[in-house]
């Protein structure tokens, strides 16, 4: 059993936590909660659990929006054809079918392109531009990538194509000298807001290009995308995104569109009352299994299906792709367990690199995070494509794998990333080097306590704190994500209230009691069957880590703790 850190949340100042507590009239650990988040006031506390439209920044502070508005304008008033060309992922998909529904609303002559990720790769290619051009497109307009495609927007210009990119990916020194480039992370760009996904740059084109032609609502039907794409790509769900994401899915709980209603019936999903956590474990890795092992085309044709018959029979299509790509997952990863298990000490090796010229290049970057998730150590896992060996990294909490690559840039063919999660290509022969040499890196970056899995915790809590007014307000503080992660508290000196058992794969069922409290609490522990031994004589005090989530059970909600960690006292 793994040991793991708890490290409970320091607040610098307990006075504004009582302040913000009486001023709200609700309970010092939830005032706690939205401190933690820097939510120190009254009036801010409003603004967080009532996310509004209206406090949506302005999109012409966008640098270079009138740019973009003013040209696709042009290319409607002409009929010019536009062709909408996106990333093969939930975030590309989502922001490809939102400008494609807007621009065809607009009665614009428009066509999208996904490149094939096993044939082209990502973002813009040569080879791509060639066949957007061959579609008659006068207007190409890039979303969810582009931004470091110099040479490929040169081409397509020199193809007689105008270029918009629409990322929001971090730009290198030189950007692309594109008609017009909107990415909120550009150094020249003041928008207030930097963590928009691609598909909400894409959405801040389309309300710019419609307040400019008098149609300003028309954008808000498509904010279901913005929020299918901002909780699969992992933005922080704070300010501007958090009012996109919540009144995105207010969307897909009250009147889903065709294509995401088939999702949400073939993944077995309470209709009404989906979560930004169900989107990122249940939708989107069926939008995202049909671009890992095939044409991502689909899934735009998916999400702009206007009847059920056709969503449906597209929803089949993405059902049965995401469960050959969990096959091929496990398969893979239970090979990479059985490398790692046999052949590596990881007391001596800090870091798993693995390669097999048989591996799918579609699941490596999933298998990579469940090696972090498993071994907690950052994890490179390599296929071969075409004689090169191509792969993914993924990194634990403090390591920086970007940087990490840099200093292996003399081994690699090429590489791009950031500090937590990065892609390489490398020739199969240097594999043995990179990995020493990444080893040794590690090793002079990192302390042995790095490699414990840090639980970090909002508070503590009695369960006899946990009442319904203090779950009502918690359910607030929703939709949960990075910068507003689902809080995790800690209960101490509490004592199992049922025989535990295991359930399904490997999960563990049980409820809990606390002395000085009448209430038990139904939990779960997904993948933590490991703890079954130290819990099931139900006689030790144990302290637990948690998460409060809510099940349905005879039509009524309950709440269920979901356990991160439980420690037996000694």
């Amino acid at each position: 059993m793994g040991r793991k850190r708890w490290k409970i949340k320091d607040v610098s100042d307990e006075l504004s936590v009582q302040r913000l507590a009486d001023s709200l009239n609700i309970s010092p650990i939830l005032a706690r909660l939205l401190v933690l988040r820097n939510i120190m006031t009254f009036n801010e506390a409003r603004q967080f659990f009532r996310p509004s439209l209206d406090s949506l920044h302005d999109p012409f502070l966008m640098d270079q929006m009138e740019a973009a508005t003013t040209r696709v304008i042009t290319a409607l008033t002409e009929n010019q054809k536009i062709c909408i060309y996106g990333d093969y992922d939930v975030d590309g998909t989502c922001a490809t079918a939102l400008l494609y529904m807007s621009l065809k609303e607009l009665y614009a002559s428009v066509a999208f392109y996904i490149p094939r990720r096993l044939e082209e790769g990502y973002g813009l290619s040569t080879s791509a531009m060639d066949a957007v051009k061959e579609m008659g497109t006068d207007l190409m307009i890039a979303v969810d990538c582009g931004i470091t495609a110099i040479e490929e927007t040169n081409y397509a210009k020199e193809l007689g194509m105008d270029v918009i990119i629409c990322d929001h990916h971090q730009p290198k020194e030189e950007l692309p000298d594109a008609f017009a480039v909107l990415d909120p992370l550009k150094p020249a760009c003041n928008y207030p807001f930097k963590y928009l996904s691609g598909a909400g740059v894409a959405f801040k084109l389309a309300q710019g290009l419609c307040e400019r032609i008098g149609k300003r609502g028309l954008p808000l039907k498509y904010l279901d995308l913005v929020a299918l794409a901002g909780a699969a790509d992992i933005v922080p769900i704070i300010d501007e995104n958090r009012i996109l994401v919540n009144e995105g899915l207010n969307q897909v709980n009250m009147n889903p569109r065709p294509g995401i209603e088939a999702l949400i019936e073939l993944s077995r999903l309470k209709p009404g009352q989906l979560t930004s956590g169900q989107i990122v474990f249940t939708i989107a890795p069926r939008i995202n299994a049909v671009g890992r092992l095939g044409d991502a085309e689909r899934a735009v044709n998916l999400l702009i299906a206007n009847n059920k018959k056709d969503a449906l029979e597209l929803a089949e299509v993405l059902e049965t792709e995401n469960y050959e790509r969990r096959k091929i997952d496990v398969d893979t990863f239970e090979a990479a367990k059985e490398i790692v298990n046999s052949q590596f000490d990881l007391d001596d090796e800090l870091a798993i690199v693995l390669h097999n010229e048989n591996w799918h290049p579609g699941v490596i970057g999933i298998v990579a995070s469940r090696l972090v998730e498993k071994y907690y150590r950052p994890s490179v896992l390599l296929t071969t494509i075409d004689g090169v060996a191509k792969g993914s990294a993924r990194s634990i909490n403090g390591f920086n794998i970007y940087e990490a690559l840099q200093k292996c840039e003399n081994l690699l063919l090429h590489f791009g990333g950031h500090q937590a999660a990065a892609g390489l290509a490398l020739e199969v022969d240097k594999i043995d080097e990179f990995r020493t040499k990444f080893n040794e890196i590690l090793k002079s970056s990192i302390s042995s306590d790095d490699l414990l899995q840090e639980i970090s915790i909002d508070s503590k809590i009695k369960f006899s704190e946990i009442t319904p007014k203090f779950l009502r307000i918690l359910e607030q503080f929703a939709p949960f994500g990075p910068g507003n992660l689902r809080p995790v508290f800690l209960a101490e000196g509490v004592f199992t209230a049922n025989t535990p058992r295991l359930v399904g794969t490997n999960h563990l069922l049980t409820s809990f009691k606390q002395n000085g409290s009448d209430k038990i609490f139904d939990s779960i522990g997904f993948n933590m069957g490991e703890y079954f031994e130290t819990i099931k004589d139900n006689n030790y005090e144990l302290d637990i880590v948690f998460s409060i989530d809510k099940i349905i059970r005879d039509n009524r909600i309950y709440p269920q703790l979901k356990l991160k960690d439980i420690k037996a006292k000694t």
